[in-house]
């Protein structure tokens, strides 16, 4: 199997990327991305945020996509161009017509994602000038690949790539998220690009089937952003079509890194946790249980303090809206089984919580429904960012 030398959205064939500073942040920082399939197909398709309050951008990308094809996706951070009225759609609208336009396309061929700052219109001839930079400074080279990564980060401290090598074929992909994450997709852009030849209803099925078990199962903070766009674009340059399981388990793949990463490098995070529900009545009353316990202050609390308060997390899991039975319950941290049949099974003191990850499982007896979320600690470090940064 031979591996791409990129290792993100240009490591499949037929993909350009650029990133550049275009002045929407202050200081100069990279603020601006641009994703260009060159084909020789131009298949697309994506998911969105169900926030009823909806961004500029996911509105104008919802409209394109209803054709299934896209040329390029425009990205920028420093401003999410959210609650912004009519004015922050004609920016999207203008900054899609200017990528059509330097690229030798139709406006309805360019997606358009905006994150940063809610409420505040972005300064449109600085996005527009910022459009024709980066097209000229197109590569399909690893640096243009993690330029463009970098140009979108708010408060993410690095770069997010991946990509998944196939015989031929592979599946790359950049995104960004470190705080305001939960489903539907986590907080976050995210562009992911494969040169298998495929149809757009497989794609589509496969981005679904990959974004259920990745991006909707991390969950730092219960809040759920307006701007929320995972696009996946598809050049067919590597003449192979995958099958549909193979495609789905490339994607699949590219997205758990992806979500892996913006977990470890969520705003304040000590400690890595991953929620496992087990033995639950339904797969939905599993993801229901695990993402209560996720959510849940006391919990996230405790975890900070590496106190396996196993009480907290029985708590959690009873006041989800789901199937339990309190004398079936059993919860484990860290290879540690501290409740049994809902009581005390050992000294907690037993579980250690000194490093980094951390792993609660809860087991509930009742059927064969499993499933797990990603989350994070609450620390002094979440509360003190997120009350000097606006969002």
């Amino acid at each position: 199997m031979s591996v791409p030398s990129a290792q993100g959205v240009t490591a499949p064939q037929g993909f350009r990327a650029a990133g550049i500073a275009a002045g929407i942040k202050a200081g100069g920082k990279p603020d601006l991305a641009l994703v260009v399939n060159d084909g020789p197909q131009q298949t697309a398709v994506a998911v969105f945020t169900r926030n009823k309050v909806k961004a500029a951008p996911v509105l104008w990308s919802q409209q394109v996509m209803s054709t299934g094809t896209l040329k390029a996706v425009v990205l920028n951070s420093g401003g999410a161009n959210a609650c912004t009225g009519p004015e922050g759609f004609q920016t999207t609208h203008a900054t899609a017509e200017k990528a059509a336009e330097v690229l030798g396309c139709g406006a309805i061929e360019v997606a358009v994602c905006s994150t940063g700052l809610i409420g505040a219109q972005l300064p449109r001839e600085t996005v527009l000038a910022g459009v024709e930079k980066a097209a000229a400074a197109l590569e399909a080279s690893p640096e243009a690949g993690l330029a463009a990564a970098t140009a979108i980060m708010t408060t993410d401290t690095v770069a997010k790539q991946a990509v998944a090598a196939r015989e031929g074929w592979s599946v790359g992909g950049l995104t960004k998220g470190a705080g305001m994450i939960a489903p539907s997709m986590a907080t976050m852009l995210s562009v992911l690009t494969t040169d298998a030849a495929v149809e757009q209803e497989v794609l589509d099925r496969a981005l679904h089937a990959a974004v259920r078990v990745s991006f909707d199962r991390l969950d730092v903070d219960g809040s759920m952003s307006t701007n929320d766009t995972v696009v996946v674009l598809a050049s067919g340059a590597s003449g192979v079509t995958p099958t549909e399981q193979e495609l789905t388990a490339a994607m699949t793949e590219v997205a758990k890194d992806l979500a892996r990463q913006m977990q470890a490098d969520a705003e304040g995070v000590t400690k890595r946790v991953t929620v496992r529900v087990t033995g639950a009545a339904s797969e939905d009353d599993a993801v229901v249980i695990a993402r209560t316990v996720a959510r849940d202050s006391l919990v996230k609390t405790a975890l900070f303090g590496s106190d396996p308060n196993w009480g907290r997390v029985a708590a959690a899991a009873g006041y989800a809206d789901a199937d339990l039975d309190p004398e079936k319950l059993d919860v484990t941290i860290n290879g540690v089984t501290l409740c049994r049949g809902g009581v005390a099974a050992v000294d907690r003191s037993l579980a250690d919580l000194s490093g980094e990850d951390v792993l609660v499982e809860v087991e509930l007896g009742l059927g064969s429904g499993e499933a797990e979320i990603l989350t994070t600690d609450l620390s002094h470090a979440y509360v003190e960012e997120n009350s000097a940064y606006s969002s």
